[in-house]
């Protein structure tokens, strides 16, 4: 889709990006940055307004705790935005901490659209991820978040679990989640619907996927499996290690840093890559027989899958979640059940003694990559979904004064 294509019934759409970046950057961040990329190669002009992370360590915890609730700063600098830029569209990533909830009532303040991404499932948990000791968990999916709170489930403080289940208490009281947000996009169905049960408005709800450029195909010979990612107990490290203990035969790099190095870095049949860029990445991708995903929680939409398709290379995945619905076991890749170490460790053995099996696999997940997951088709569904937020906010401009 060239860029006049983009621009037909949409001449000089202005859309303000709002993103809370992390300390540590991730697949959010990133696809953040490719989103307003891919909007401005097809003419669109987009501005960002950020926070860091990092300004916490030069503020107060009672500071921090207000501008969960409330942000005045928010309320401030995008007002100043919107007066200036005037956009016709608000794209909202992630707005914990410093953001904060006061972006939707500064953008309905000027009639704009709100489009917010769930990259996870914070306006349920306070936690973010429905995981709680190594296992799913939703006690506080549609209901008030008092388990959280008293669990301590943010970071094992119960101050802090406190403030964020105060957060969406209060704005679930406000009615800023059902009235001041005019399209939410969830990643996939899985995640819709588990929004849904959590009380997000249906109406209000549309699937985009995240996506990846096409990197292309090589004819390189593959061997050996690939993780690549953070090295954090909900992505469930302890279960590869131990099913590779199992397969002193079977090699498998490791790309990513994290908490849980520890578990898995002694083992012989393990090379440890560290932190790498994408260029290294997308090389061993083309590389391996499969890429492994043994996470414990649920996802949402991991890009390394999107990556991995695009590279036509295989997942093997817990059965769990948004992993579950994204891969066709047998077809895409092999599916293993959640946290079970002798499971895996038999799925990637007959992975490795059916090396054209998985080679079919993997050319069945570069056509899924095709058909679903290209910047083209991101586009079409952005822009729709853009479009339909403009007109609903103009339906419902009285109602948002």
């Amino acid at each position: 889709m060239g860029g006049e294509e983009a621009r037909v019934g949409m001449e000089a759409l202005r859309i303000l990006f709002v993103h809370n970046a992390y300390q540590q950057r991730g697949g959010e961040d990133s696809v953040v940055d490719d989103e307003i990329q891919l909007l401005r190669d097809h003419g669109y002009e987009v501005e960002l307004y950020r926070r860091e992370n990092h300004d916490i360590e030069s503020m107060g915890k009672l500071a921090v705790a207000r501008d969960t609730l409330w942000s005045a700063r928010t309320m401030r600098d995008v007002e100043a935005v919107l007066s200036r830029f005037r956009p016709d569209v608000v794209h909202s990533h992630n707005t914990f901490p410093l953001i904060s909830p006061s972006l939707y009532w500064a953008a309905a303040r000027r009639h704009v659209p709100v489009v917010q991404t769930l990259h996870n499932f914070r306006l349920l948990c306070p936690q973010a991820m429905l995981l709680r000791e190594g296992k799913v968990c939703e006690d506080c999916v549609g209901k008030v978040p008092w388990r959280g709170a008293a669990r301590g489930c943010y970071r094992g403080s119960l101050p802090q679990s406190a403030a964020l289940a105060s957060m969406l208490m209060l704005h679930r009281g406000m009615g800023t989640y059902t009235s001041k947000v005019t399209c939410y996009i969830a990643l996939n169905d899985f995640c819709r619907d588990v929004f849904v049960r959590g009380g997000l408005p249906a109406g209000r709800l549309r699937v985009k996927p995240n996506f990846v450029a096409d990197p292309g195909l090589d004819s390189t010979a593959r061997a050996g499996f690939l993780y690549v990612g953070r090295l954090s107990a909900e992505k469930g490290i302890a279960t590869l290690a131990a099913a590779l203990a199992t397969l002193p035969d079977v090699q498998c790099e490791v790309i990513g840093t994290g908490p849980e190095e520890g578990a898995i870095d002694s083992l012989a049949n393990v090379k440890m890559a560290g932190w790498q860029q994408g260029p290294y990445i997308v090389e061993r991708m083309k590389s391996s027989l499969a890429l492994v995903m043994p996470s414990l929680w649920y996802e949402n939409f991991p890009r390394t899958l999107v990556e991995a398709f695009a590279c036509g290379l295989p997942v093997i995945a817990s059965r769990l979640g948004a992993m579950a619905a994204l891969i066709r076991d047998g077809e895409t890749g092999l599916l293993f059940n959640p946290g079970d170490a002798s499971d895996l460790a038999e799925k990637l053995a007959w992975a490795r003694a059916h090396p054209d099996a998985i080679r079919g696999m993997g050319e069945a997940a570069r056509k899924e990559y095709e058909s679903k997951y290209t910047p083209r088709r991101n586009l079409e569904i952005l822009r729709a979904i853009y479009r339909d937020a403009m007109a609903e906010a103009t339906a419902d401009e009285p109602d948002n004064a």
